[in-house]
């Protein structure tokens, strides 16, 4: 999750909506971990993306967007 500052920072300073691309590195790196049972895949992605939002991303284009879909209806 690197640059969540710099994202705060340019919502401060631009005040328009922001967006943010969730790179596949991560993407990859966390179904990795979560595979070899190192940590829960739902609660580690319902952080990452808790954080971006609360960085100040409006919108955040993910590889998870139909689990994110899924586990937020629950």
């Amino acid at each position: 999750l690197p640059y969540l500052d710099i994202l705060w920072r340019a919502r401060e300073r631009f005040g328009k909506p922001t967006a943010v691309y969730h790179v596949s590195g991560e993407f990859a790196m966390v179904k990795a971990a979560a595979a070899k049972k190192v940590f829960d895949e739902r609660a580690a992605v319902l952080e990452i993306m808790t954080s971006i939002k609360r960085a100040g991303a409006d919108i955040i284009v993910t590889y998870w967007a139909r689990e994110l879909t899924k586990w937020i209806k629950e």
